[in-house]
């Protein structure tokens, strides 16, 4: 029924020929292929992306007289990248833009958010194998190479621009240094409300190896633990900073960040206290970035980044006329997901509404040719949608 379906459909897939549009927030959507988990399992692949931002979500339904029909719910987003999309690919569209951003003394922050086992540490961080870690292919090292290209350039040589890197993880309210055997860092507001993260190494770096280097060293302190969803899910939010300093002082900052994964409360009942209060923390944490990035995008006058310490230290990116933002929204294709990938959808949908109070943004729905359609968005939410796979 689905593969009848997806026949009569035009699709065009994005390619890196295609025009980047200017954003300030922006929202995203990128589909991973069926995993081996999910292929042993023969499930079923409810997910199409035609293209141009468009993405469809099949939900095969059965009437009270038995009647088999199939319910389409469509989403636009500014981009929607398919199954075959590789990470530079989803880099052009998403992080890459914001990179200038900080050379022109400005703030950018990417996040990938979704749920556990999505793929958003492949996006950020690479390919992984075990403990082992490929990161030259990840939106990290991607963003990396921009910088010393354009440090390279002679506009941006003149000013003596000089990069940084740190590397950071927080836990269950709490901040460790990943490059610094795990330190612990308190998280302090100066009198000029300028947030500091007290003792936080910055390391000099001078090449793109450099970076690669500090990447899978923290990465492999990173704090990860057994979910209902994953065996070896990440339960923390791991902050990447590129900083560029000029004679000692702040010119800009680039904020990669690999969320943790959210769970529903009822995904974690059986579990042990210690991992109930561990996503307790991660959902309310994940709720306070909303809030920011919703004032943010309706340029309201209060931002509320003391809501949980990761807005906390992400606040210099709330704050500022130069700043833009993106979140990437990752999703998983089977069947089992569905419900997972739906909810990820909404919350995306939110994000859309939320911050672009003028344009028409309600889900419109027909029951039997099944189409729910969001207009508009700006808002580069890598949102990872996959909910019970491995990242």
């Amino acid at each position: 029924m689905i593969e009848e379906y997806r026949e009569t459909l035009e699709k065009v897939p994005m390619s890196l020929s295609d025009p980047v549009k200017p954003h300030r927030i922006c929202v995203c959507v990128r589909k991973r292929p069926l995993n081996k988990k999910e292929l042993a399992k023969k499930e079923i692949d409810v997910v199409t992306i035609p293209g141009n931002g468009a993405l469809l979500l099949h939900e095969p339904k059965q009437k009270v007289d038995l009647t088999k029909y199939l319910e389409n719910q469509t989403f636009h987003f500014d981009y929607s990248f398919d199954e075959d999309a590789t990470n530079d690919l989803v880099y052009r569209f998403t992080a890459k833009p914001l990179v200038k951003t900080v050379f022109e003394g400005g703030m950018a922050t990417c996040f990938a958010y979704g749920q556990t086992g999505s793929g958003k540490t492949h996006t950020m961080g690479g390919d992984f194998s075990g403990k082992s870690q490929n990161s030259s292919k990840g939106i990290y090292a991607l963003a990396a190479q921009d910088v010393f290209t354009l440090l390279m350039q002679k506009r941006y040589a003149d000013m003596d621009l000089c990069p940084y890197v740190t590397f950071f993880e927080i836990y269950n309210g709490k901040v460790f240094d990943l490059l610094n055997k795990k330190a612990k860092l308190r998280v302090l507001e100066d009198e000029k409300q300028q947030v500091n993260v007290v003792g936080l190494q910055e390391v000099p770096v001078s090449s793109v190896d450099d970076v690669i280097k500090m990447i899978e060293r923290g990465s492999a302190c990173r704090t990860s633990g057994q979910t209902f969803a994953n065996a070896s899910s990440s339960r923390s939010h791991a902050v990447l900073q590129v900083i560029l300093r000029r004679r000692n002082f702040l010119h800009g900052k680039f904020s990669l960040v690999d969320l943790a994964g959210n769970e529903r409360g009822t995904d974690v009942s059986n579990n042990d206290r210690h991992t109930i209060v561990e996503t307790a923390e991660i959902n309310r944490s994940l709720l306070a970035l909303k809030e920011c990035i919703r004032s943010l995008g309706q340029n309201s006058e209060h931002i509320p980044f003391r809501m949980s310490k990761l807005t906390q230290v992400l606040r210099d990116s709330f704050i500022g006329e130069n700043s833009r933002t993106c979140m990437i929204a990752m999703i998983s294709p089977g069947m089992s997901s569905c419900e997972y990938t739906l909810n990820t959808l909404r919350y995306a949908n939110r994000f859309l509404t939320e911050t672009h109070i003028g344009d028409d943004l309600q889900p419109m729905r027909e029951q039997d040719t099944g189409q729910r359609e969001v207009r508009g968005g700006v808002l580069f939410i890598f949102l990872d949608l996959n909910a019970c796979y491995s990242d």
